[in-house]
């Protein structure tokens, strides 16, 4: 290796690591604010906090190693053009394209690092991330029951508006949902008001509610009627509730429950996802096509005389009167059933429609993550691509100009991107087309700049557009006139 390149490669390294660790820094102060209320009350120690950071830091790399690669070769070929550097180098006849081989290359393997990074690394750090939550939000319910969400305390589900008095014993508008022993939720307690009157710590809490309304629904015993729902309503004044809570203090924090979500996968995993995904979607729609020609064409009309069935007559026909006249009352019954029909049928596929866009945006959501773990390599390639021949344009180093350019670049890939992937979860456009979206659009960005760069053009010229306006504001005001005078 030349001496120039190992300086150039010490010089970016340098400037990458350093980046790279501020930039971790900040995300992981805001990783902790956001779950704040989750870790909160909980009596966690440093340990659990810790662990609870170490295994979300693996799913920031993709957002923070993009932006780091593209702040430090601004900063890195910003400041060899600033300090006269770059001059000297290409006085030397060497070209910029010749200077960024290196650094192009050791992209490459980069690259290809991260690929085997998010492929292992971040999938195993989601399984153990997402169980750890879920495990945390057992622990302790009772001190982390927030305002204006539905906090989880086993087999109920309590909401309360406002918390306020001492410890935050009273409560205001309080909503519960209760499971019952068939484990559907089909109590609803509403109260105006509440108190925890036992110690939020102890194994029993005792909640008391006040002036509110119990709700329940409550299946028939009767064969013929258990398809239907009883409702029962009681009005009280005073309700008291005892939770147990000490099998929520008892956690395996440790216990990993879940899996099997899109984000816990290899790619060979998500291949087969998606695979079977696929079939079971066609085999879904296939079957529900079936059904719903047969059940809409099955009952057909008894043919009428054209003549004698007049829908004026319908209309107007009194009820009263069937027994005198069948033939209008079996048109009444038939224009009633085809409308009766119809609706039964536009509703079924309004909520097969629902059915069929979930389970759609769950394919793409698959697909999406895979294409992620591909596009991840010619991230690290385009912003590097961008960072470097811009920073040699601008010529200027250190964190000013360079750091307001790197945001403003990489927000716009970041948000073009998830713009796009928005767009393929409800199947607007390909999920392929989206993860590759954001690399498409700044590709020939990349590609003018690094042109321009390597024939020492500069910075865009953009008097073209301003000298225009330029003249006529110096028209209008009269300046022009006065230079001729």
């Amino acid at each position: 290796m030349k001496i120039l390149d190992r300086y150039i490669i010490i010089e970016y390294l340098a400037r990458l690591v350093s980046v790279f660790g501020i930039c971790m820094l900040i995300f992981v102060i805001q990783t902790f604010w956001l779950f704040f209320d989750e870790l909160a009350g909980k009596g966690l120690d440093i340990l659990i906090i810790s662990k609870f950071l170490i295994y979300y830091l693996p799913k920031l790399f993709p957002l923070i190693l993009p932006l780091s690669i593209l702040l430090a070769s601004l900063m890195t070929f910003g400041s060899l053009a600033e300090n006269y550097e770059f001059a000297a180098i290409k006085s030397s006849g060497i070209s910029l394209i010749r200077c960024i081989t290196p650094l192009f290359i050791l992209h490459i393997f980069l690259g290809i690092g991260c690929y085997y990074f998010a492929n292992n690394v971040i999938p195993s750090a989601e399984v153990k991330s997402f169980n750890l939550r879920r495990n945390l939000a057992k622990l302790k319910p009772a001190i982390a029951i927030r305002e204006g969400v539905f906090n989880d305390l086993g087999r109920m589900n309590i909401r309360v508006s406002r918390k306020h008095g001492e410890d935050d014993r009273l409560l205001e508008d309080v909503i519960i949902h209760e499971k019952t022993s068939d484990n559907k939720n089909r109590i609803v307690i509403k109260a105006s008001r509440g108190e925890l009157r036992s110690e939020t710590t102890d194994a029993n809490l005792q909640l008391v509610l006040f002036d509110g309304n119990r709700y329940e629904e409550v299946l028939s015993n009767k064969p013929i009627e258990k398809v239907r729902y009883h409702h029962t309503k009681t009005h009280f004044e005073e309700y008291i509730m005892n939770i147990d809570l000490s099998e929520f203090n008892d956690v395996d924090l440790n216990k990993q429950s879940y899996t099997s979500t899109y984000r816990m996968q290899k790619i060979n995993q998500l291949e087969e996802s998606i695979d079977s995904l696929e079939k079971q979607y066609e085999k879904k729609k296939n079957i529900f096509s079936e059904n719903f020609l047969k059940k809409s064409f099955l009952n057909k009309l008894t043919l009428l005389d054209k003549e004698s069935f007049k829908i004026d007559s319908v209309l107007n026909f009194n009820v009263l009167n069937f027994v005198k006249d069948d033939m209008k009352w079996r048109k009444l019954r038939s224009v009633e059933f085809a409308i009766n029909s119809v609706g039964e049928s536009i509703k079924n596929l309004e909520d097969k429609k629902r059915t069929f866009f979930l389970y759609q945006k769950l394919l793409n959501l698959h697909k999406i993550n895979l294409h992620e773990k591909y596009t991840i390599i010619f991230a690290c390639i385009l912003l590097f691509l961008i960072g470097a021949p811009l920073g040699s344009i601008i010529r200027k180093g250190g964190l000013g100009l360079p750091l307001v350019l790197s945001i403003i670049i990489f927000l716009s890939y970041h948000y073009v991107g998830i713009f796009a992937k928005n767009a393929a979860e409800d199947n607007s456009i390909s999920p392929l087309i989206a993860s590759w979206f954001s690399t498409i659009i700044l590709s020939p960005f990349a590609y003018i700049l690094t042109k321009r760069a390597s024939s020492d053009k500069g910075s865009i010229n953009l008097d073209f557009i301003t000298l225009p306006f330029n003249w006529l504001y110096n028209k209008l005001t009269g300046q022009i006139s006065k230079t001729h005078d």
